[in-house]
C-alpha cells in the first residue's frame, strides 16, 4: 500500500474536478490531500468522500496568486516533510508547469499525462499515449521517491465507488523561499464556460463555419446543453476562433464524455487532441470525410441546418 499526496488544484476555493477522478482511482492506497489556501466546505467533505484522511492547506503571503517558483518551493518544502511515496495531479495547465519544477527540484521521475494507471501491490504503472494517441504506451518511474505523476482530465472518469477517508484539515504555514519572478495581477478571461482541457462536453467548429460571427449558433448550443466551445485549426487560422479555442495536436487535447463536430473534417492534427473523447458525434456535409471514420455518431447535412434543430430538441429535453 503506498502513501500518496494529491495535489487538489483549486479555482475560486473550489477543487477541480481531476482531483476526485485521481482520488477514486487510489481507492485502497493512504491517501492525503494538498491544496493551496483555503477550499470550500463542498470540495472538503468531497475529499473526505472519495478518500483523503488529511487535507493539508498550504498558506502564505506569496501564495495568493499562482507562480510557479512560490507554489513549487512552497510544494517541495512541504513534500520533504512527509513520506510519500507518489505525488499526483491533474495534466491542467497548471500541473503540466508545476510538476516538471517540482520533479526537477526533489530530483525525482515524473510521468507526465497519463490516460490510466494501476498498482500492483508495490508495483506502479501508466498509460501514456505517444505519437498524437496513436500508440499507447506503458510507462513506470525508476529512481528516488517520490515519484511525480500528471493524470489528463476527463481520463479516469469519476468513480463510481467511494472509499471515504477522514478528511481531517490542516493548516500548514508554507516556506516559499525567495521567489525572484512575482505575479502582480491575473486577468480572467471573458468566458466563464469551463476550460476546454476540463469540459464534459465540448462543441467544436471547423472552417465551414465560414466566419467568427456564425460561431453564435455554437455558443447557443453550449449554452443549452452546458459546453464549452471549440474550434478547429482551419477555423483559427482563417480568423474565425481564438488560439486558446482550438483543439488538435497544436492546440488542445481534450477528453470530453462527448464531442460534437461541426464543420470538421477530421484531419490527423485535430484527430490528436480529441481522439480519447469518449462520445463523438459529427456533422458534416461530406459524406466521405475523414471524422465519420472516427465518429460514433454521424449527421450529413448542412450545420446551419443541423446544429439549430439539435439546439431546439434538446430545449425540449433538458
Amino acid at each position: 500500500m503506498a502513501n500518496v499526496l494529491v495535489f487538489g488544484e483549486t479555482s475560486n476555493q473550489s477543487v477541480k474536478p481531476v482531483t476526485y477522478e485521481i482520488l477514486g482511482k487510489l481507492a485502497g492506497q493512504n491517501i492525503e490531500v494538498v491544496t493551496i489556501g483555503d477550499i470550500d466546505s463542498d470540495s472538503q467533505a468531497n475529499l473526505a468522500k472519495y478518500g483523503a484522511a488529511k487535507i493539508h492547506k498550504l498558506k502564505g503571503d506569496a501564495l495568493d496568486k499562482y507562480s510557479p517558483e512560490g507554489y513549487a518551493n512552497a510544494l517541495a518544502s512541504f513534500i520533504k516533510g512527509g513520506s510519500y511515496d507518489f505525488v499526483f495531479s491533474g495534466a491542467t495547465s497548471t500541473g503540466k508547469d508545476l510538476f516538471p519544477r517540482l520533479s526537477a527540484q526533489l530530483e525525482a521521475g515524473c510521468a507526465s499525462d497519463l490516460t490510466n494507471f494501476i498498482f500492483e501491490g508495490d508495483n506502479f504503472s501508466g498509460t501514456k499515449p505517444f505519437f498524437a494517441g496513436k500508440c499507447l504506451a506503458k510507462v513506470e518511474i525508476q529512481g528516488p521517491k517520490p515519484h511525480f505523476v500528471t493524470v489528463r482530465p476527463n481520463a479516469l472518469g469519476m468513480p463510481a465507488n467511494e472509499s471515504a477517508g477522514a478528511g481531517e484539515a490542516i493548516d500548514v504555514n508554507a516556506e516559499t523561499g525567495n521567489i525572484r519572478a512575482a505575479i502582480k495581477e491575473i486577468i480572467k478571461g471573458a468566458s466563464e464556460k469551463v476550460d476546454l482541457t476540463e469540459a464534459n462536453i465540448i462543441v467544436s467548429g471547423g472552417r465551414a463555419m465560414k466566419n467568427a460571427e456564425n460561431f453564435k449558433i455554437l455558443n447557443e448550443l453550449a449554452d443549452t446543453i452546458g459546453a464549452t466551445v471549440g474550434a478547429s485549426r482551419a477555423a483559427v487560422d482563417s480568423g474565425y476562433a481564438p488560439h486558446s479555442m482550438q483543439v488538435g495536436q497544436t492546440g488542445k487535447t481534450v477528453s470530453p464524455t462527448l464531442y460534437i463536430a461541426c464543420g470538421i473534417s477530421g484531419a490527423i492534427q485535430h484527430l490528436a487532441g480529441m481522439r480519447t473523447s469518449k462520445v463523438i458525434v459529427a456533422i458534416n456535409t461530406d459524406p466521405d470525410a475523414p471524422i465519420f471514420t472516427k465518429a460514433d455518431y454521424g449527421i450529413v447535412g448542412d450545420l446551419f441546418t443541423i446544429v439549430p434543430m439539435l439546439n431546439e430538441e434538446f430545449k425540449k429535453i433538458l
